[in-house]
């Protein structure tokens, strides 16, 4: 089994800084992409960045150039640097990871259970 876990979340002021950690653990033999998507009140969940286990990395456009997703192989962690926030990235934020599993390489799409952003303006 894999569970992941996300932690970081929490209110800040219009052009503050968040920083979200992401852990996955259990029986993991590697992991694919991991990445961070969010859901806003009253919206669908939305993709935010990814990663793979390169270091490639992709971003929505609304996040580009303010977010910045990386990772650490050996912690089987990602983390989601947000700058310059704005009221609409308030959402609740959930990470995502594409995991073999062992013993038995199995393919599975594991979800966090979310962390709370709220910017205030």
């Amino acid at each position: 089994q894999v569970q992941v876990v996300e932690s970081g979340g929490g209110l800040v002021q219009a052009g503050g800084s968040l920083r979200l950690s992401c852990a996955a653990s259990g029986n993991i033999r590697s992991i694919d992409t991991m990445g961070w998507y969010r859901q806003a009140p009253g919206k669908q969940r939305e993709w935010v960045a990814t990663i793979d286990s390169r270091g490639t990395t992709n971003y929505a456009d609304s996040v580009k150039g303010r977010f910045t997703i990386s990772r650490d192989n050996a912690k089987n962690t990602v983390y989601l640097q947000m700058n310059s926030l704005k009221p609409e990235d308030t959402a609740v934020y959930y990470c995502k990871a594409a995991v073999i599993t062992t013993p038995s390489y199995k393919y599975v799409e594991v979800w966090g259970q979310g962390t709370l952003v709220t910017v205030s303006s």
